[in-house]
């Protein structure tokens, strides 16, 4: 078979080690001319990536490319012989206990709950998806018929998924990514395919105060169940509950913040349509305490606290930061502007402009930034010119007072100025143990 594989990232390099055998022809194509291509591999690199999809028996997308892209090079048909790795793992799976996870924030969190929740009741589980390993990478693992697979995804892979988990869990939507979907509705859209494919044996969780999270999880057939409201796990006097059954009281989470109520409830509804386990769940409750960047206390240095939010990429995730995070405060905002709204952002801290010592703004989104804050009537700001990190920490720490802490919570996307959070925030770390 002939195989073209776009874009030879992460996934990319999945997909080919997933079809590389002596019955298939492989082309890597890649806009990339800098790219190291695998020896036994054709290559199509540079402006004409996408040109002569026609040859190719079979074109295996990755998930940053728009399938309109392809439309455009090779017309509407070429999408009947497109595949991503996400829908290969589906087709082929060994096991039909797949959940699979989406939303616009918390996404990772509640993935990795739902796995150590499940693991905690002696399940074994293969996290994986675009929380980090590629979905046919799990395939190395031994997927066995009673295993369990937990799939973080998002709208890249959403987008032209034709299969849906077993358990769908759709957490708080509300628009992003429009710098790569059309409208919100595209993106609505991408989000309800993880549902569409779902029959009536199947379950499909949704954030119940989030109508659009309903309505996308009601996109297929599956037995629709709310979190945060009956029957689901919710929030009631202080305590988590489901099944009129009570788990533990709040105060017991390792998992910092209110929003985080969020992804146990969901992360607990889901468990229990599994194992109905409350001891089990509860110590994975009181031990959990997150994933990197995620709001992630990083230590102590002359009396300023430094917590490392940099996955943050969008203003709603700035705003659970800033709620979580006691006491005075620099913040450290800014990236790359994908046009979303500020004004909830703006507001809050405007709000909060008691316990705000200063906001440190940085990246393209600068002057949006300020411009929008000058409108809720904040103006206690600094505008920083810095690309370094080392340097625009130097900043927030002459900014602060001792028994502040100084947070990275950027709200927006990175790569203005840095390849990914990750390095965003392994940078923000290693200015903060060099002071």
């Amino acid at each position: 078979m002939n195989i073209a594989i776009i874009g030879f990232d992460r996934q990319g390099r999945s997909a080919y080690d997933y079809w590389n055998n002596p019955d298939n022809k492989i082309t890597i194509c890649d806009r990339d001319t800098s790219i190291v291509v695998p020896q036994d591999a054709g290559s199509n690199l540079g402006d004409g990536y996408l040109s002569n999809l026609d040859s190719y028996d079979l074109i295996v997308r990755t998930p940053g490319l728009h399938p309109s892209l392809l439309i455009n090079a090779g017309g509407e048909d070429i999408l009947n012989k497109t595949t991503t790795v996400t829908n290969e793992f589906m087709r082929v799976c060994p096991t039909k206990n797949v959940i699979g996870i989406t939303g616009t924030k918390g996404k990772g969190t509640t993935s990795t709950l739902v796995t150590k929740l499940l693991e905690a009741n002696g399940h074994k589980v293969h996290l994986g998806g675009n929380i980090g390993t590629p979905p046919l990478d799990l395939l190395k693992d031994n997927v066995d018929p009673d295993d369990w697979v937990v799939l973080e995804l998002a709208n890249f892979q959403l987008i032209d998924l034709k299969y849906s988990p077993h358990i769908g869990v759709c957490l708080m939507v509300e628009p992003e990514h429009l710098d790569w979907h059309k409208d919100k509705y595209e993106y609505f859209k991408a989000k309800a395919q993880l549902f569409a494919h779902q029959n009536n044996q199947d379950i499909a969780i949704y954030f119940a105060p989030n109508e659009t999270s309903k309505d996308i999880a009601s996109s297929g057939g599956g037995k629709l169940i709310p979190f945060f409201s009956s029957p689901g796990a919710r929030i009631e006097n202080e305590s988590l509950v489901i099944d009129n059954q009570s788990v533990m009281h709040v105060s017991e989470f390792a998992l910092p913040g209110e929003h985080n109520w969020q992804n146990i409830c969901a992360a607990l509804t889901c468990t229990w349509q599994v194992d109905k386990n409350i001891e089990a769940y509860r110590k994975v409750l009181t031990t959990f305490s997150g994933l990197p960047f995620r709001i992630e206390l990083r230590g102590e240095k002359n009396g300023i606290r430094f917590y490392n939010d940099s996955f943050s990429s969008q203003p709603a995730a700035t705003i659970a930061a800033i709620n979580t995070v006691a006491g005075n405060k620099v913040v450290i905002v800014g990236g790359k502007d994908r046009g979303l709204d500020l004004e909830d952002l703006a507001k809050t801290i405007s709000s909060k402009s008691a316990e705000i010592r200063k906001v440190l703004i940085i990246g393209a989104s600068a002057e949006r930034v300020a411009d929008s804050l000058k409108q809720a009537g904040f103006t206690n700001y600094i505008v920083s010119a810095d690309k370094d990190m080392a340097q625009i920490v130097k900043q927030a720490v002459s900014l602060a007072k001792e028994g502040d802490s100084i947070v990275l919570s950027p709200g927006f996307p990175s790569f203005d100025m840095f390849k990914n959070f990750e390095v965003r925030g392994e940078l923000f770390n290693k200015a903060v143990e060099a002071l």
